[in-house]
Formats: structure tokens, C-alpha cells, sequence
């Protein structure tokens, strides 16, 4: 997988994280990586889809950006500034530019608050005119298709997985953030309720001129709201290109793996094979040189010993494989 380079990164981005390794403690000492010393960068206006199996360190990603947890090696610039140097109210400046929606749209909202100090209270934190937080929190509502009326007054367990979703959403951009980073927003929610709230995300990012990372398990869902889509697996980053050219072309044999995972609606279309076999190795013992070599077809004797860099396979498309399907 991925090694450290930063090469394939682009300068003046608005987001740029470079050698990101994000370690948990362990019982008797032991340390495990979530995250491996990934680079990774989002533009303005760009919305990146961050994508991977579950475990593979995308929501770890994620709140790192955020500095919840703290990065234990890298660094993370957001406009220029690197975040990883900031603390107290310098970091706390920062966030009001920076938002987050967390995966859980129920857990994410205390039950023992009403919807309107929700949604208010990242305006408190930051200070100001009441009588102005009131008026932004009711524009914030009314973006997401709430009444601010109806649901001010009311708490968490009154309201749908749809609804609290919408709520969250309606948190992160009352600051009128630049930048949104969104962990697996619709993943615990209906299909029909997936669609209503992927079409919002598109609304808000157009309203607000928001820069987005969108993470989720999904290659189909991220397909339809992102411009560039980063693959990880196992903590590495292991592909990055346009969405259309990944879909249409992928490089590394996990994102074409994905690729084929994904259901296709037409009954007439017989099931494809799975493409990969086995689980995933524990982040406690990863395996030598490329990390997907003990589930990969093309795997040789280099790709056991030799972790692969992350090279060029066509413009703006990265991977990192020793062997990739696209020259």
C-alpha cells in the first residue's frame, strides 16, 4: 500500500494532510495504527469521497482532521495553517471553519437538549449576539427542510433517524463552516431516506459554497457526490483519481475489488464472482510490503516484500501497486 510520499499532492490546496498516523494504546504496552502515515488533499469547492471497508481508519481520518484524536505523527494544514501546532483558542477559531457530521445522527444529539439549543450551541461556543444566534439557527433549520417553529422546542427521541440527521447537519453548517467532513452520514439510514439526505448535502454545499469529505463503506453512494474518491484499506491510502476515471478505470485491485462488490439492480445480469477472498488482516500484525497481498490476485514475490509507493498511473489518478490494471 501507500508509502509516505507527499508528491501526489497538490500545492494551494484548502485541505492538505500530509504523512497522517493516527496510534490507540493497547494493554501491556502495545500500540495499534489506525491510521499508517496517509497524504491526502481536498480543494476548494471539491468534495472528496474518502472510502474503504469498515476498520480500514476512514472515520479515524476524518475526526485527525478534526484534532479529535490528535494526530500522533503528521501534519494537517487547513488554510495554510497547521492544525496539528494549534491548541486552546487558536484551534477553537479554527473549527468554526471546520464542521463535522458524525456517523451516528441519533447518539451525536444529547437527549436531554431541545433542537434549538442543539443546533445553537456551536454559535455559544464561538459567542455573539443572542437575538443573531437565534436568526442563524432558524436559517440553518429551514436549509435542511425543518420547521424551525414545529421542532425548536422538542429533543432527540421525537424525531426519526432522517430527522436527527438533518439536525446534524443543520449543526455543522449554523457556522457556516468552509469545510464539512461527513463520517458515513447515511449509512444507518433507509434508502429512501439516503437519497433525501445525499440531494440535501448537494443543496448545503451549493448554498453554503462548502468544500466537502465524504466518507462512507459505499462505492455507489460516494460515486454520486464526489469529484475525487481516495481508497483506503488497513490504514493506507491506496488509490486516488477522479470518480468517473475510478469507476471506470480503477488501478489497484482492492478498488476493483470494491468495485465488484457493488450490487447491480437488473435481475437479467447473473452475480459476479467475488473477486477477493478472506478477511482483512488485524491492524495488530499487518502484513510486510503491500498490505493487501494476502487477498490480492495479482500479488508476486515483490509485492510480500517491497511496500509499494504512490505513483502516477494517469493524470490526477494515484496508485499505489506495484502492479496496477492501468498503465
Amino acid at each position: 500500500m501507500a508509502g509516505t510520499g507527499t508528491a501526489h499532492l497538490r500545492d494551494g490546496a484548502l485541505l492538505r494532510v500530509e504523512d497522517l498516523v493516527v496510534e490507540y494504546p493497547l494493554s501491556g504496552g502495545r500500540r495499534v495504527q489506525a491510521v499508517s502515515g496517509i497524504s491526502l488533499d481536498v480543494a476548494e469547492g471539491e468534495t472528496l469521497g474518502l472510502v474503504g471497508e469498515s476498520g480500514c481508519g476512514k472515520s479515524t481520518t476524518g475526526r485527525a482532521i478534526m484534532q479529535l484524536p490528535r494526530p500522533t505523527r503528521g501534519r494537517v494544514l487547513f488554510e495554510g495553517r497547521e492544525l496539528t501546532a494549534l491548541g486552546g483558542s487558536d484551534l477553537r477559531r479554527v473549527r468554526r471553519r471546520l464542521q463535522m457530521v458524525f456517523q451516528d445522527p441519533v447518539s451525536s444529539l444529547n437527549p436531554r437538549r431541545r433542537v434549538g439549543d442543539l443546533v445553537a450551541e456551536p454559535l455559544v461556543i464561538a459567542g455573539g449576539d443572542g437575538s443573531t444566534r437565534r436568526e442563524r439557527v432558524r436559517e440553518a433549520l429551514s436549509a435542511v427542510g425543518l420547521e424551525p417553529d414545529l421542532i425548536w422546542g422538542r429533543r432527540r427521541h421525537e424525531f426519526s433517524g432522517g430527522q436527527c440527521q438533518r439536525i446534524c447537519i443543520a449543526r455543522a453548517v449554523v457556522m457556516r463552516p468552509r469545510l464539512l467532513i461527513c463520517d458515513e452520514p447515511v449509512s444507518s439510514l433507509d434508502v429512501s431516506v439516503q437519497a433525501q439526505i445525499l440531494n440535501l448535502l448537494e443543496d448545503m454545499k451549493a448554498r453554503f459554497g462548502l468544500t466537502m469529505v465524504f466518507i462512507s463503506h459505499d462505492l455507489a453512494v460516494v460515486k454520486n457526490v464526489s469529484d475525487r474518491i481516495a481508497v483506503m484499506y488497513l490504514g493506507k491510502l491506496c488509490e486516488t483519481a477522479p470518480a468517473e476515471r475510478l469507476h471506470r478505470s480503477p488501478a489497484h485491485p482492492y478498488t476493483a475489488s470494491l468495485l465488484d462488490s457493488v450490487p447491480i439492480p437488473d435481475p437479467t445480469v447473473p452475480p459476479r464472482p467475488a473477486p477477493v477472498t478472506g478477511e482483512p488482516p488485524s491492524p495488530l500484525a499487518p502484513p510486510a510490503g503491500c498490505r493487501f497481498h494476502t487477498r490480492c490476485p495479482r500479488a508476486q514475490d515483490r509485492c510480500r516484500i517491497e511496500e509499494p509507493e504512490v505513483r502516477a498511473v494517469a493524470p490526477g489518478h494515484f496508485a499505489a501497486c506495484h502492479f496496477p490494471l492501468v498503465a
